[in-house]
């Protein structure tokens, strides 16, 4: 069992393991011998080092809390890898064609993360950027009201003891509340006394800043971001109430706040042109008009 753990982890898929604080790597100059394999090949530091760079991070903390245990894993591998070749192993199919599809797909990805990190995003892009697009960055400070409701037959009790009404009930009462704000009532002190959602009933309605970028519900962003400051909404039906929300502070962003995101948004768009750009150089020829279709060539039987 203890030479099967062993073999799992060399295969890079031991699962997380749990315990005290990951160590750090060890301070010692790259040409600091750490093995001498059985075939007399040293393995320094600077190898230990370049290794750990590219492993899994689960991987990374293994072999730093055991390593000796992983140099006589890593030394295991080497150990089977020499005998494969030793058979030809990585001349027969289907390994030489594994081999070299892994190849073709390392070096691709090497190639992608080579251009990726010559993408430079200068700061006059992202404030181009940030002018062009202001509208995506657009916030809105809201106030809200709740009103729960229950779909079931039979009317059931909140938390706090009070009857929940039906939808139709619900619906009835936000529409009243809307007129009575919309009348001029205190939107603060409607909410204190009618709203079902305590945490924000018990500061006046006070809700939340939402942004353009965040993951709410279409209607509520629609309806929020239609809103001119002092505005409520029509009542928004969700699956267990209605809300009537209204805007307090109708805002943008300011540049500082979105500045990550927008630089982000950038490398990635650029990586994207290059690979379109990259794959549509490509020219490629298909002779064999059965193997595109997958049907049998008239006349052949096959």
């Amino acid at each position: 069992m203890k030479f099967l753990s062993l073999f799992v982890f060399a295969c890079g898929i031991l699962a997380a393991q749990t315990g005290p604080p990951t160590p750090s790597l060890p301070d010692l100059p790259d040409a600091t011998v750490i093995a001498v394999f059985d075939d007399g090949v040293q393995l320094t530091m600077a190898d230990f080092r370049n290794l750990y760079a590219v492993l899994p991070a689960t991987n990374q903390q293994s072999m730093l809390r055991d390593r000796k245990g992983f140099l006589e894993q890593y030394a295991f591998l080497r150990k089977l890898a020499q005998m494969a070749e030793a058979d030809k192993l990585d001349q027969t199919s289907p390994n030489k064609e594994a081999l070299a599809y892994n190849r073709l797909a390392m070096l691709g990805q090497m190639k992608l993360s080579a251009e990726n990190m010559k993408i430079v995003v200068s700061e006059d892009d992202v404030k181009k950027f940030y002018e062009a697009n202001k509208g995506q960055y657009e916030q809105v400070k809201v106030k809200a009201i709740y009103i729960a409701f229950t779909k079931a037959l039979a009317s059931s009790q909140q938390s706090n003891g009070k009857q929940l009404l039906t939808q139709e009930e619900a619906r009835a009462k936000a529409q009243k509340l809307l007129a009575e704000a919309r009348g001029g009532a205190d939107f603060a002190k409607l909410a204190r006394e009618n709203s079902d959602d305590a945490a924000s009933r018990e500061k006046g309605g006070d809700f939340a800043t939402l942004h353009r970028s965040d993951t709410i519900p279409d209607p509520i962003k629609a309806a929020v971001f239609s809103l001119k400051q002092g505005e409520v909404t029509e009542p928004i039906e969700q699956p267990n109430g209605f809300y009537l929300l209204r805007a307090e502070e109708v805002g943008t962003r300011a540049l500082v706040e979105v500045h990550g995101d927008i630089y982000t948004a950038l490398q990635q768009e650029y990586a994207r042109k290059w690979m379109q750009s990259t794959h549509d150089s490509l020219k490629v020829q298909f002779p064999s008009a059965e193997f595109l279709s997958g049907e049998k060539a008239p006349g052949t039987g096959k």
